[in-house]
Order: C-alpha cells, then sequence, then structure tokens
C-alpha cells in the first residue's frame, strides 16, 4: 500500500511541477504577436530550435508509439522510427524552406498558393481534420488510459480515464496555444526519454541481457510476406508514408514553421533527427520483445506491464507523470493543429475572415475533444492498435501527397484535376482496405499515391484542357540546349 502512496504522491507532484515549470517559461519566453493567428497557432513565431526538437518528438513519441510498438513484440517494429529519419531529412532541407518561402501557417496553404484554390486549400484540410478527430485523438486516449490502467492496475474504465486527460489536455491547448505546448512537451520530452531509456536497460537486465528462446521471428529485422512490415515495403509505401507524416502534416511542421527564421527551423528538425537515431527505435521495440520473454503474448497491454514490472514504485509513479505528459501534449498538438487547420483554411476562408481567434479556439477545441472521447469505445477490441493506426492512414495520407506532389514536381495542374484524385485515391484504397486487397496495405498506399498523380494528369490533359510540366526537366533541357 506503501508503494501505492508513494507511486501516486510522485505522479501527481510531477505533473504539477511540469505544469508550473511550462507557466514560468511561456511567460519567460515574451515576444508575443499582435496577429493572433500567429501567435495561437504559430507561437508568435519565437520557438528557438530546442523546443522545435522537443515538440516534434514528444507530438510523435506517445503511448500510440510505445504502447503499441512494444505491443507487437517484434523488433522488427522499429524499421517505422528508423525510416522517420528520411521524413525528417525532407522536411529539413526541401518542404520546410518551401512553407517559409510562401509565408504559410498552415502546409495546406501552399496548395492555395500552388493552385490558386481555396477550395484545394479547404478540402485538403478537411481530410487532414477527418484523419485527426477519427483517429488520432481518440487512439491517442485509449492508448494513454490501457496504460495508465495496466501500470497502476486500476479498474477505472478506460472511457473515464481517457475523458480526464482530454479535458485537462484541452485546457492546455485553450490557455496557451503552441507556445504552451511546445514548451511542455520539451520539459517532459526529456524525463520520457530518460526513464524510457531506464526501462529498456532494466528490462533488458530483468533477462541477462539473453535473448535466447525467442522465437527468430519476433527478433529477426528483415519481415517476410506475412510479417507487419515485409521487406520490400520497405523500398515503395513506406518511403511516402515518411514524407507525408514528417513534411505535409500539419501537427509535426506546425512547430518547424513556428522558428523565427528557417535556419533555426532546420536546426531544431534536425536535433530532432539526431534523438530519434540515438534512442528512438530502441525504446519502441525492444521492451516488448523482452516481455514476449518474461510474460508470453500480451497485445497492447505490454508495456504498462514491463514498466509495472521493472521500475520502482516511486520511478514507475515517475514514469506514468512523463507518460501522461506525453499523451497530454500529443493530444494537445493535434487538437491544436486541427483547431489551425479549421480556422485558417475554412472558417475565415467561408465565413468570417476576422474572428476573434481566442473565442472560435476555445469553440473548436470543446467539439473535437468531445467528439475524440466519443470515439475512444471504437478502438477498444483493436488486436493491433499501431498496424490499424497505419492501415487506416492510407485513406488520407497518399490522396493528401499526391495533391501536394502536383502542384509541387508539375506546373499548369488544374486544381479540380487534383480535387478530384483526392476523391478517387480515397475510393481506391478504401476499396483495397475494405473490398480486395492484392498485397501488403504498405504497398497498396505506394499504388494508391502513383494512381491518384496518373489520374490527376489523365483529368488534367482530357478533361480540362491544360498540359502539365515539370519545370525542373525544362530548366536541366534549357541548361543543356
Amino acid at each position: 500500500m506503501n508503494i501505492d502512496i508513494i507511486q501516486w504522491s510522485v505522479f501527481i507532484g510531477l505533473t504539477l511541477a511540469m505544469a508550473l515549470a511550462t507557466a514560468w517559461q511561456v511567460k519567460r519566453m515574451g515576444g508575443r504577436s499582435t496577429d493572433s493567428n500567429r501567435e495561437f497557432f504559430l507561437a508568435g513565431g519565437n520557438l528557438s530550435w530546442p523546443f522545435i526538437a522537443g515538440s516534434i518528438t514528444l507530438t510523435n513519441l506517445s503511448t500510440d508509439q510505445l504502447v503499441g510498438m512494444n505491443g507487437n513484440q517484434m523488433l522488427l517494429l522499429a524499421w517505422w522510427e528508423i525510416a522517420a529519419i528520411i521524413g525528417l531529412l525532407m522536411l529539413a532541407f526541401i518542404f520546410l524552406p518551401i512553407y517559409y518561402r510562401n509565408n504559410c501557417t498552415t502546409t495546406t496553404e501552399l496548395l492555395e498558393r500552388k493552385y490558386g484554390s481555396k477550395y484545394l486549400r479547404a478540402s485538403v484540410s478537411l481530410l487532414f481534420l477527418l484523419g485527426n478527430i477519427f483517429i488520432y485523438l481518440p487512439i491517442m486516449l485509449y492508448t494513454s488510459s490501457l496504460f495508465l490502467k495496466t501500470m497502476f492496475g486500476i479498474d477505472t474504465p478506460i472511457i473515464v480515464i481517457s475523458a480526464m486527460l482530454a479535458v485537462v489536455g484541452a485546457a492546455y491547448g485553450i490557455s496557451g496555444g503552441l507556445r504552451a505546448v511546445a514548451v511542455y512537451d520539451t520539459i517532459s520530452g526529456v524525463g520520457i526519454l530518460a526513464l524510457s531509456i531506464a526501462v529498456l536497460v532494466l528490462a533488458m537486465a530483468a533477462i541477462d541481457f539473453d535473448f535466447s528462446g525467442i522465437p527468430m521471428e519476433r527478433l529477426s529485422m528483415i519481415g517476410d510476406s506475412e510479417s507487419p512490415i515485409p521487406w520490400p515495403t520497405l523500398l515503395t509505401g513506406m518511403l511516402f508514408i515518411q514524407m507525408f507524416y514528417w513534411s505535409t502534416n500539419q501537427t509535426i511542421t506546425q512547430r518547424a514553421m513556428a522558428a523565427p527564421s528557417i535556419r533555426e527551423g532546420q536546426k531544431g528538425v534536425l536535433a530532432a533527427a539526431g534523438i530519434r537515431i540515438l534512442f528512438i527505435p530502441a525504446i519502441v521495440a525492444v521492451p516488448g520483445v523482452v516481455a514476449y520473454k518474461l510474460f508470453g503474448d500480451l497485445g497492447d497491454a505490454t508495456y504498462g506491464q514491463i514498466v509495472a514490472h521493472v521500475l520502482p514504485g516511486w520511478m514507475s509513479g515517475a514514469f506514468a507523470a512523463f507518460m501522461a505528459a506525453a499523451v497530454l501534449t500529443s493530444y494537445t498538438s493535434v487538437l491544436n493543429s486541427s483547431v489551425t487547420l479549421y480556422v485558417c483554411d475554412m472558417h475565415e476562408q467561408f465565413l468570417k475572415s476576422k474572428p476573434d481567434v481566442g473565442r472560435l479556439n476555445t469553440v473548436i477545441s470543446l467539439v473535437f475533444m468531445v467528439l475524440s472521447i466519443a470515439l475512444v469505445p471504437v478502438y477498444s477490441g483493436a488486436v493491433s492498435i499501431i498496424n490499424l493506426v497505419q492501415e487506416l492512414n492510407g485513406l488520407l495520407s497518399m490522396p493528401i501527397l499526391s495533391a501536394f506532389i502536383l502542384g509541387l514536381v508539375f506546373k499548369n495542374v488544374d486544381a479540380r484535376a487534383a480535387m478530384l484524385a483526392l476523391l478517387f485515391g480515397t475510393s481506391l484504397y478504401a476499396y483495397f482496405t475494405f473490398v480486395w486487397a492484392p498485397f501488403h496495405y504498405i504497398h497498396m498506399m505506394a499504388i494508391t499515391l502513383f494512381a491518384c498523380i496518373g489520374f490527376g494528369l489523365l483529368l488534367n490533359t482530357v478533361l480540362f484542357r491544360k498540359v502539365a510540366s515539370i519545370p525542373f526537366l525544362q530548366r536541366q533541357a534549357r541548361n543543356a540546349a
């Protein structure tokens, strides 16, 4: 009983300490912008590279990664995090310079500048919002609630824990905007990384660093055709999934666009890539494999079980506090980016060009929060939450990425062709997923992307009588001549 008291005391104390430290740092930063959109959604353009790196890392590294990936209890799942490094490099050196040159608040604003259509911008924003509200937000609440319930051994229903986390997370986003989210991300990030590494080392020590007896398919990094990640998919859809997530996803890019300069933003992205190389693949895969040797197949309850097993009571209380902080910031990050997309790409474009951003931020945040809580039970029966997330992503990610590629690589593409390609791609991937699946879903993501691009170019020529060109190739031809 004393351990429980100590555990809860450390949990509550650290949670309050991080909240106070965040409030102090946000007040200390100053530099408030008179532009309400820039202040609420880009932290006044005042985020330095350590906060960008910390926020990008913790926005991605939450319970859906730690719980979901370790829940597969296979080293193979580390490929998601290894491949992410390519996506971060694309963001730093390809996409971020383009966003800064075009002075974008949202990634979708770039589409309006390239195509000259606010309707395409709003359509892509709507797809992002559907993904955030129906996939990311409820899954974050579900996985974090499952982790806390497993680790503390409490009987409280998951929906109740989810609601409590959602309310606190929404309060952060409403009161402090992106600035508070980024600072809280960074403060909690130091703790979550340190304790995740401790769990990794202690878990391996629990089996005397001896992985014998674990089936080879759990240890192999080369996936066969029946595995979650067959090795050929690393050369097809995996690359485009990373491009979409790290370079066009508003939740991630919003942090990098909040720097005072492009160089500061790039430093933050590269620092996040460095953290990922050094730590993330091991902490999202190895503890799960160790837990397989200790406890057998536990599914998504794995990480909470191994943490409770290897950490002493006071330390597990600290870990729970940092994990709660991680989910709060990840939840708030997605919530903040969702409100950003709605306000900038929909409300200001079609309803009211100069709204009260503070009030609108509050109302929309509360609406999205309630929806995300209501959807938590939908995911409670999932066999593997991380594989489900990745599979559902294809409904939106590849069609959206096709619009960016058509706009950035080609010139003279009609916005209507890109919009119809979006609908085509979503329908095609839905058919692949729910009706006929000839290949692994990661392969089908690549097929969907190229089908969208081809369909868009075909419509552009046949239906809208425009001839698309590739400026880069034209410049090369002129130089050669």
